[in-house]
């Protein structure tokens, strides 16, 4: 079922003395993944009501990973280019193919962009594909 108000059931989480700090950060991972992202005054509010100051590095790294922790990061970030699986065979219970997969198929195949990916080596042009390098 879909929680209309998702603030309203994560705040008494957060709240709660019960809970130790790892687990409200996760709960505050959980808010941020299923609203795409949120401002940067209510995660600022959010961190500071929990007494998680310490450790808001763990929440605010996750946009090297690409997750839209701020909303407005998400329209400066460019976004890495996904391939068409649609065709390809999956097993029954795969429902999605994660990023890092396309971006690893991408460096294998001599594909990244230098200016998105600049520490990346290019392979020589006489290598054919034979094996790792």
């Amino acid at each position: 079922q879909k929680i209309k108000d998702s603030m309203r059931v994560l705040l008494p989480v957060l709240l709660s003395k019960s809970h130790d700090s790892y687990d409200k950060i996760r709960a505050i991972l959980l808010y941020i993944f299923s609203t795409n992202g949120t401002t940067q005054e209510n995660l600022d509010k959010l961190i500071q009501n929990v007494q998680i100051e310490s450790d808001s590095d763990m929440i605010r790294n996750w946009k090297y990973l690409d997750v839209p922790v701020i909303s407005s990061f998400v329209a400066q970030q460019h976004k890495y280019v996904r391939r068409d699986r649609s065709k390809e065979e999956t097993f029954q219970l795969s429902r999605w193919t994660p990023v890092i997969k396309d971006v690893m198929e991408d460096a294998i195949e001599n594909r990244l962009d230098s200016k998105d990916w600049p520490y990346c080596s290019r392979c020589p042009p006489t290598w054919n594909g034979s094996g790792a390098v």
